[in-house]
């Protein structure tokens, strides 16, 4: 069993502010521990379902949070940018199974720390237009790879999005949202129980599976294999009018833009359009 997590941080264990979880904030360093122990207890649940390898892939921000001296000794690390690929880099179809470690919920949610992507630039976000955000659109990627999300971690809301978009993927709420920057926090040790006892179900339900020897092939890629349309509505038209140059990508309105094809192409894509929205207004992702 090859088992793929990808790691985020602002729906890990304990934080609930910008301040856990941006470079140079004041609990910064605080927050990645936690994410790293977070990430820990998500390998071991992996490992003990049968995992024979876990990747892991630093999805946050700089993607240089996670304590490579402290993650667990039998995960392979993958880690800094830029990647092609972001969240998801290096996953591709010789995986059994995907585990969102630390997600959170899209922009517009009254979720802990949500938003989508890029928290000052990004307003909202649809595929086939379905309202989606980190969570769902990891969740089409990966399938149309031929990989099955079966695992998320992070507060109520980010673990409700994802039942709404799979209810077979086995959420762990680590904390419950009161508002953005507040929550109800589950215990440290029962959060991290709870990460662990989500990763095993998750790997074992997928390794019942029964996948055909050699991961993705003949494997049901899902509708986001054939095609999908991603649109992406700016809070400034001037990223919006800089994406039209690319070829495939359209404008539905002056602030609103969209292109069609198979999901990894799109995710891949989105990549670009945050680099040139990153250039354009001067602005970094939110978190």
């Amino acid at each position: 069993m090859r088992v793929y997590i990808s790691a985020d941080m602002e729906g890990v264990t304990g934080l609930v502010d910008a301040e856990d979880v941006q470079l140079r904030g004041r609990d910064y360093e605080r927050g990645r521990e936690m994410m790293t122990e977070d990430v820990n207890a998500a390998v071991r649940g992996a490992l003990a379902a049968g995992a024979t390898h876990v990747l892991v892939n630093d999805a946050h921000s700089s993607m240089r949070n996670l304590l490579a001296d402290r993650v667990h000794p039998e995960a392979v690390l993958v880690r800094g940018m830029p990647k092609p690929m972001g969240m998801l880099q290096d996953l591709d179809g010789g995986f059994d199974a995907v585990l969102c470690v630390g997600f959170h919920s899209r922009a517009g949610t009254l979720g802990v720390l949500s938003h989508s992507y890029m928290g000052h630039e990004i307003e909202d976000m649809w595929l086939d237009d379905r309202p989606v955000g980190e969570i769902g659109f990891a969740h089409a990627t990966a399938g149309a790879l031929g990989v099955p999300v079966v695992m998320l971690s992070g507060d109520d809301a980010a673990c409700a999005e994802m039942a709404a978009w799979d209810d077979t993927v086995v959420t762990a709420p680590v904390k419950y949202a009161l508002d953005r920057f507040a929550a109800r926090l589950r215990p440290v040790a029962e959060a991290r129980k709870a990460i662990e006892e989500a990763a095993a179900e998750g790997v074992s339900r997928a390794a019942a599976l029964a996948r055909p020897a050699g991961g993705g092939a003949g494997w049901d890629a899902g509708a986001g294999a054939g095609g999908m349309t991603l649109a992406v509505r700016w809070q400034s038209s001037s990223v919006a009018s800089q994406l039209v140059g690319i070829p495939g990508v359209t404008s539905r309105d002056a602030r609103t833009v969209e292109v069609s094809g198979p999901a990894p192409q799109l995710f891949r894509l989105f990549g670009v359009f945050m680099r040139v929205a990153s250039s354009v207004t001067g602005q970094h992702p939110y978190c």
